[in-house]
């Protein structure tokens, strides 16, 4: 019976990231409606400390060292800060929600055809074929779109997003990955709430409307995205392995417009479909293809 459970959840532990993911960028388009982007998050993160400390109470988990504090708190404002920044603040400036989750969903191909090249990895032709699909495929997304204005700092902030999580994952597996998880993200967040209360105190009202919609939205968002996609993640990277779950944020950008699509009504032209499609196979073809360290 506990195998044949075990099985069942390695089965449906795929979807349900997936789906629980994609929600927050949905989440966040809800509660952007009640507060700014950086006050939001240093709320959001602040409760997440909570949470985090009271796990760490109970399992008593084994501490980082100071060097170990540090990296932590450079993986945070790089993963958690300018990542969940730049996606806040690019929906804040009418970036559609499908479309804010697809820029940062290039990250596999910054991150194989450039960013590890850093860490003496070979890129392959077929590799830089994937990184030349890609831009092709940002190209067809955004044809016709405005690029100038508010909505223009939106899809800058989504480049910062997508540079950010690159050089964050790229330092989290680098100096981060002998650090307990638990401990480890405490710091992170108890990091990444500083960095948003600045943020939210220097540049933003930090007026809040304390609706219902909102309480909700940011409960989901501390708890089922920060705290429960967070641990479905290293179960999944436990059983499968990180490159394989990689792959699984591939479908994130489809889920999430999909979304958007029945709650906002965020309609996609055949060509942002086309754009969407060409990234996915882009993607593809960039992982399918990773060398090895020599």
């Amino acid at each position: 019976m506990a195998r044949d459970f075990e099985h069942l959840a390695g089965r449906v532990a795929p979807a349900v990231f997936v789906v629980l993911w994609s929600t927050g960028f949905i989440g966040t388009k809800y509660v952007l409606a009640a507060a700014e982007p950086l006050t939001y998050l240093a709320i959001r993160m602040a409760l997440v400390v909570v949470l985090m400390a009271v796990i760490v109470a109970i399992w008593r988990p084994r501490w980082p060292t100071w060097a170990g504090v540090g990296h932590s708190a450079v993986a945070a404002i790089l993963v958690h800060g300018f990542y969940l920044g730049g996606t806040a603040v690019a929906i804040a400036h009418s970036v559609p929600v499908g479309l804010s989750a697809l820029i940062p969903g290039l990250q596999p191909i910054l991150t194989s055809t450039i960013a590890n090249r850093w860490l003496g990895e070979r890129v392959t032709p077929l590799q830089w074929v994937g990184l030349a699909l890609g831009l092709v495929g940002v190209v067809l997304i955004l044809h016709g779109r405005p690029m100038t204005g508010e909505v223009g700092w939106g899809w800058f902030s989504s480049g910062v997003a997508l540079v950010s999580i690159t050089l964050g994952a790229l330092y989290q597996k680098r100096f981060c990955s002998n650090i307990d998880w638990r401990t480890g993200n405490l710091v992170q967040y108890i990091a990444a709430t500083m960095f948003f209360a600045l943020g939210a105190w220097l540049f933003e009202t930090r007026v809040v409307a304390w609706t219902g919609e909102f309480v909700l939205a940011l409960t989901w968002l501390a708890v089922v995205l920060s705290i429960g996609s967070i641990s479905v993640l290293y179960w999944l990277i436990r059983r499968r392995g990180a490159t394989q779950v990689a792959s699984l944020f591939y479908m994130v950008p489809a889920v999430t417009a999909l979304m958007a699509y029945g709650l906002f009504d965020e309609r996609l032209d055949a060509i942002a479909l086309l754009g969407i499609a060409v990234c996915a196979a882009a993607v593809i073809v960039v992982t399918r293809n990773r060398v090895s360290t020599p």
